[in-house]
């Protein structure tokens, strides 16, 4: 067998962007390749575009990839191509052992036929025969745990129940190669878990190959051993997972940052103003997005008003963007500070400045935090101001923790001789 299931080697494919150019440039492939002429598929004509440029990597027998980036940059382009969709325009994939693919929801099922009978559909696809089928189905229905919609017509499946199914089988074919797209996340979050724990548990420990792409840097943290981070079409970073998540969240933060310069996403009624920025900050007082376990923390709520506005109150809400935390209510966020709540009182307002509240040591599970930020009116009576998208801040590791936990809190150890 080869040293790589998989490997990639200058890989780009094209797209056109008018519908009738393309059916045009079709037809043209297709008569010099009639007449034994190869067309030149490596330039671009009018309205085409690289949606995939000069991509290389190798993946060797029991190693997982991560794919990161944002939305259009090409990841499931790249995937779809390892998987035979679509051909590469230039360059060349190689692609050593059965896979297996979950890449949109419902492809392989025929609409028609029940979940039963798209198991043998779907895992002929993936190259099992009827009696591998026929060995491995009960572990397939149980896996999947659809009920009695097994025996229905996928036509009236959900999204999840889709993926519930197509993963069962996915895995159960014993692939060599495992492609997995962003559909994952259409699931419950019961039923990702239990994805990712049958992943680490059974597919990586007999020498599956997994290809993973997702919004998620903390899902391809805790299952990948490498990643690549593609931006417009074209590989920006290849290597260790943790590095080049950084790197894509820098990069996000640094865009997000420009875009949202000298623009405000708050809305309140027009001449009266409102929050203008918030800003974290260390102890000496420097803007900063980046903090450790017990490190002081200022945020600050800058403010303008036209008019004098009574008894405004402000919060502030982190929501973590891992996949393990989901918030169904205030109830379960894991940051939330108001000022009201906390019987801190503001007077009536006009003009500019800022309120701002202070905490001597944060600890926070670690990773990157969404920040909502909120004004209140009348005793927090009135909520006239709120903004989703407020910034970012992130929670590292503490420097000396060897065995990295999501939570860092202060502690000391002693040990004491039993007297006698």
């Amino acid at each position: 067998m080869a040293e790589f299931t998989i490997k990639v080697t200058d890989a780009g494919k094209k797209f056109c962007k008018s519908l009738k150019r393309s059916m045009w440039y079709g037809m043209g492939d297709i008569t010099q390749n009639a007449f034994g002429m190869m067309p030149d598929s490596s330039r671009l004509r009018k309205d085409e575009f690289w949606a995939l440029d000069n991509v290389s990597f190798e993946l060797k027998r029991g190693e997982t990839l991560g794919i990161i980036g944002p939305n259009g940059a090409g990841k499931t382009t790249l995937l779809k191509m390892l998987n035979g969709i679509f051909m590469p325009d230039k360059g060349r994939i190689e692609m050593n052992g059965r896979v297996g693919a979950l890449i949109q929801v419902g492809a392989g099922f025929h609409p028609m036929l029940t979940g039963r009978e798209n198991i043998y559909v779907n895992g002929s696809i993936l190259g099992m025969s009827k009696a591998e089928i026929d060995k491995k189905i009960d572990f397939i229905i149980d896996f999947a745990d659809i009920g009695d919609f097994l025996d229905s017509p996928v036509k009236y499946y959900s999204s999840g129940m889709y993926v519930r199914l197509g993963f069962a089988i996915a895995v159960h074919c014993e692939p060599d190669i495992l492609l997995i797209d962003e559909i994952l996340a259409v699931g419950d979050i019961k039923f990702q878990s239990k994805c990712f724990n049958y992943m680490t548990t059974h597919v990586l420990n007999r020498g599956c190959s997994v290809v993973f792409v997702s919004h998620n840097r903390y899902a391809v943290q805790d299952l990948c051993q490498r990643a690549l981070y593609i931006n417009h079409g074209k590989m920006i970073d290849l290597g260790e997972t943790m590095a080049v998540t950084n790197h894509y969240l820098k990069d996000m933060q640094g865009e997000e940052a420009t875009h949202n310069e000298g623009k405000s996403e708050y809305s309140l009624e027009e001449g009266v103003g409102g929050l203008t920025k918030i800003l974290f900050m260390d102890k000496k007082g420097n803007v900063a997005n980046q903090f450790r376990p017990g490190e002081a923390v200022k945020i600050r709520f800058y403010y303008h008003f036209e008019k004098e506005v009574k008894s405004p109150s402000v919060g502030v809400v982190l929501h973590h963007s891992d996949y393990r935390y989901s918030v169904v209510s205030s109830t379960d966020y894991i940051f939330n500070l108001h000022s009201g709540y906390d019987g801190f009182k503001i007077p009536s307002l006009k003009g500019t400045g800022y309120f701002e509240v202070n905490m001597d040591h944060l600890y926070l599970p670690v990773g990157c935090y969404k920040i909502l930020t909120y004004l209140f009116l009348d005793n927090n009576m009135n909520l006239v101001q709120k903004n989703e998208n407020a910034g970012t801040v992130e929670m590292l590791w503490a420097d000396q923790s060897p065995e990295r936990s999501l939570i860092e809190l202060p502690h000391n150890w002693i040990v004491e001789k039993a007297k006698g």
